[in-house]
């Protein structure tokens, strides 16, 4: 098919200043697009960019484009974290599955959307790849709509299709996507955590896994496992050995029995290779696949969620250390609801019991600032290394108890002196 492919810099030129702009993210950021604007936006002043994750360097959030470019991220990643911190970005706080009302509502208009997409096939149709998530409904929202056209895009199935006549610009290129794995950088604690949590998995269950350390400790611990299912707002490449190993089957889900459901992906070139054109993944829209409705309707849901702190009643802080905004609400209360309305299900907050510096996660009150993502009310099953605390029905001082347990050894006197300040001496039995 001949299309009217366009230079990168000649394409951005569809960005006017004040226009505001969604970049794709996650493994579809388009980062040609992003160098592109960079070194061509001397004209531009006060540009919001709008995003939930991106990869790669971003020159566009540098200190010195601070007069062009503004960032109001929906979710904060490592390459814009600096500049979320700054006086030139802010973050909007929001749980993944309502992102796309904020599109359809017009509470954030879209001016311009930047995103990175797989060749047209026969009939005209790209496909968004690794991240449908709230992509899809930025586009449909959106009155512009600039394409990378890479040939390394998987075309995966779903609700990703978009018609190139729907299109402004197309720029054409042949960029790898970038890579993530974890398997290298995990710790004895996060392995031990994961033989844990799998240990709370039954056969028959439905995961919402994501990425990360733990997460992916957790699969390479679930050999002993039977016809799971996965429904999960993001995973990696631990999903792809299970299926062939024939752990994940997908036979006893309620919805989409027999298909991987999520709305991104990320991980190494083998993901993207074994999700193109595979119908046995079905890459849908993130306002479907977090809908607690969507989510309670599957059996035995486990979901595992991550924690930069939890404080002795069982408030999760997921987001921020004190102030400073390190990553964002995501999914994690869409899925810990959804998990905990399930029947069978089990809602999982996991992390280790103390910070790189030694510092315990598990601690008397959150730092000052931080935000809850979890309220104590929410949470059922906290795990550390040291073991796993059941929160729920307990009361305040049976929590606090309960999480001693599982603290830090190095920690638990000082966490005990606080019980007793609050609490009393008086021991509750943890049943």
């Amino acid at each position: 098919m001949n299309l009217p492919y366009k230079k990168a810099e000649d394409a951005i030129k569809l960005i006017n200043s004040g226009d505001r702009v969604f970049i794709h993210g996650s493994a579809a950021t388009p980062i040609t697009l992003l160098k592109a604007l960079a070194a061509e936006s001397d004209h531009l002043r006060n540009v919001e960019m709008l995003a939930i994750s991106t990869m790669g360097q971003l020159d566009i959030a540098k200190p010195e484009f601070k007069d062009r470019f503004y960032f109001n991220s929906l979710f904060v990643s490592e390459n814009i974290r600096s500049c979320i911190n700054s006086e030139n970005g802010e973050y909007i706080p929001i749980f993944l599955s309502e992102i796309s009302k904020l599109f359809e509502k017009g509470i954030l208009p879209i001016n311009v959307s930047m995103i990175q997409v797989s060749q047209p096939d026969k009939h005209g149709f790209c496909s968004l790849g690794t991240s449908v998530d709230v992509a899809k409904s930025a586009v449909k929202h959106s009155r512009k709509i600039i394409a990378q056209v890479n040939s390394n895009v998987p075309r995966t199935h779903g609700d990703g299709f978009i018609h190139v006549s729907k299109l402004d610009a197309m720029v054409e290129v042949k960029d790898l996507l970038p890579e993530v794995d974890y398997k290298s950088r995990t710790t004895a604690a996060e392995i031990t955590i994961g033989k844990k949590i799998a240990e709370l998995i039954e056969d028959r269950s439905t995961l919402q896994v994501g990425i990360g350390a733990i997460p992916d400790s957790v699969l390479q611990s679930l050999g002993h496992c039977k016809d799971l299912g996965v429904h999960t707002e993001m995973f990696s490449d631990g999903v792809i050995d299970l299926i062939e190993q024939g752990v994940v089957t997908n036979a006893y889900k309620k919805k989409h029995r027999g298909k991987v459901v999520s709305s991104f992906a990320l991980g190494t070139n083998r993901l993207y290779t074994y999700i193109d054109d595979n119908p046995g993944f079905a890459f849908l829209e993130a306002d479907y696949v977090n809908d607690g409705r969507v989510i309670r309707s599957n059996p035995k849901v486990v979901a595992i969620n991550s924690a930069i702190e939890i404080d002795l009643t069982g408030q999760v802080c997921a987001d921020s250390i004190g102030t400073y905004q390190f990553s964002g609400v995501g999914g994690q209360m869409d899925f810990i609801r959804g998990a905990s309305l399930s029947e069978g299900g089990k809602p999982i907050i996991a992390l280790s019991s103390v910070t790189k510096k030694g510092e315990s996660k598990i601690v008397p009150f959150l730092r000052q600032g931080a935000g809850v993502v979890t309220t104590r009310a929410h949470v059922h099953y906290v795990v550390t290394e040291y073991g796993v605390a059941y929160l729920y029905g307990k009361n305040l001082h049976q929590r606090a108890l309960a999480l001693m347990s599982i603290a830090h050894p190095a920690h638990r006197d000082e966490i005990e002196k606080e019980i007793i300040k609050r609490f009393g001496s008086h021991q509750f039995p943890i049943r």
